[in-house]
């Protein structure tokens, strides 16, 4: 079978169309479908990314967390703690004589304990009034409110010398939660 020139052109005409056809038809739903598979393989390199930085954090995470835990530990050994308010006054209290009579101080006079309560904490403000002989008794004393446990801190602190003898005042407050706090009612104070 002989083709003609006439078929021949028709032939060529039908394949020129098909390639045309092929490449506004097929070659953009080829093209859409490749775009979509290098999305979803960027997408999926992103997450392996993130994932690798999560498992290289895990460690210092961690150890953050570790951290963090002990210093609310230390934090929790620093603050008072007891059923009612007047007994955390009468703790600090305690603690505060105790130190006072440990480094050789004299307490002239104990002003009643004041308290601040405010966002879930209750601050206790202790003043006493000291004389000793030794300036060294005095040193001691600081130190022992430096490393008590639960914290005393000092807020005010005065030191007179009056021929042999040092006096002065000192005021430190100790921190407790106020959450399940009783308070006492105020004729009972």
């Amino acid at each position: 079978m002989q083709v003609s020139t006439r078929e021949r052109n028709i032939l060529t005409l039908a394949g020129i169309v098909a390639v045309i056809f092929i490449g506004t038809a097929i070659f953009p739903v080829i093209r859409a479908a490749y775009q979509e598979r290098q999305e979803a393989i960027e997408d999926l390199l992103l997450d392996i990314n993130r994932e690798q930085r999560l498992i290289e954090n895990t460690q210092s995470w961690l150890e953050r967390r570790v951290e963090v835990e002990r210093r609310a530990q230390e934090l929790e050994q620093q603050i008072f703690s007891g059923d009612t308010i007047p007994l955390v006054e009468a703790d600090i209290s305690g603690d505060l004589s105790r130190y006072t009579r440990n480094s050789g101080i004299t307490v002239g006079s104990t002003r009643l304990a004041e308290r601040l309560e405010t966002d879930g904490w209750l601050m206790i403000s202790q003043e006493i009034s000291f004389r000793t002989t030794e300036v060294n008794n005095t040193l001691g004393f600081l130190n022992s409110l430096e490393n008590s446990s639960p914290r005393l801190f000092v807020t005010d602190f005065t030191i007179n010398r009056a021929r042999n003898q040092f006096s002065g005042t000192i005021t430190v407050v100790g921190f407790a939660r106020s959450e399940g706090l009783v308070t006492a009612p105020v004729s009972q104070r």
